[in-house]
């Protein structure tokens, strides 16, 4: 049997790279997801491909930075699916300057994408899961849920050009670990897993002219100068950045039940790159 089979995953910012090959994974091993982008098409494609592989997936797609997004979010896994036992929080980019050039919006986009959003859907969760944990308890039945942060080397060792970036991913370790002493009595396990280099669309070389996403109307610059990527890869003991399902598979650590024991801790799937 698949060791998630039954449980029920939120996986946000999932109908591309690292997200969506989490939500697969997840899904592979029997979760039933609920799938979110900012963006309807690939969202609802990742969908499709879940339920054609036999899996269960439905989409919440839009902002997780928008006004009642968490609980719509959270809603959706308990209106669809009865439950709710995994959540991940990996929805988010990057906007880069250096700090004399950052300006307030650029700050606090940062701050909203990366920390804000991952505090409103665990405070949505928060009641559904006392509710959950308090009936289990009774019953006494102790049932494991989970929940996976996504933060960055940067967060742990800041990076240059990412004042926003790294202050944000530092502090959803500090959210991390409060979440862990105040979900414990619930059986919630709370963890982070801080990526290093992981190929995606995000960390493509910029070549001739730099490629942009649309994010709330905003162009965003994506891409890293290849002589940094070549550096990086020096730099990473096995060699090479990470793959998106590489990256899942240190999410999915988390996710299994051999985690049960495990909580409040950050992990680094880098490589071995430690900056």
């Amino acid at each position: 049997m698949s060791k998630l089979q039954g449980k029920v995953a939120l996986v946000s910012g999932s109908g591309r790279g690292i997200g969506r090959a989490i939500a697969l994974k997840l899904a592979g091993e029997g979760a039933r997801v609920v799938v979110n982008d900012l963006d309807a098409e690939p969202g609802n494609a990742v969908v499709a491909e879940i339920k054609a592989a036999g899996g269960d997936a439905v989409a919440v797609n839009g902002s997780v930075t928008e006004a009642g997004f968490a609980d719509r979010f959270v809603g959706s896994a308990i209106e669809h699916f009865g439950g709710l036992d995994i959540i991940v929080n990996n929805a988010g980019y990057t906007w880069d300057s250096t700090i004399q050039k950052m300006t307030d919006e650029q700050f606090q986009a940062m701050l909203d994408v990366h920390l804000v959003a991952p505090f409103r859907i665990m405070r949505a969760a928060a009641e559904p899961i006392r509710v959950m944990a308090k009936k289990e308890a009774e019953a006494g039945r102790e049932v494991f849920r989970k929940v996976v942060n996504i933060s960055s080397i940067a967060g742990l060792y800041g990076n240059a050009g990412q004042a926003s970036y790294s202050s944000a991913k530092a502090s959803l370790i500090g959210l991390t670990r409060t979440m862990c002493k105040e979900w414990g009595r619930y059986k919630v396990n709370v963890n982070c897993v801080a990526f290093g280099l992981i190929n995606t669309r995000l960390t493509q070389p910029i070549e001739t002219q730099q490629k942009t996403i649309d994010v709330a109307g905003r162009d965003i610059k994506v891409g890293v100068q290849p002589q940094m990527l070549e550096a990086m890869g020096r730099m990473i003991p096995l060699g090479r950045g990470g793959t998106p399902e590489e990256a899942a598979d240190a999410v999915y650590l988390f996710c299994s039940p051999e985690s049960n024991y495990i909580s409040g801790q950050v992990i680094v799937a880098g490589g071995g790159l430690l900056i």
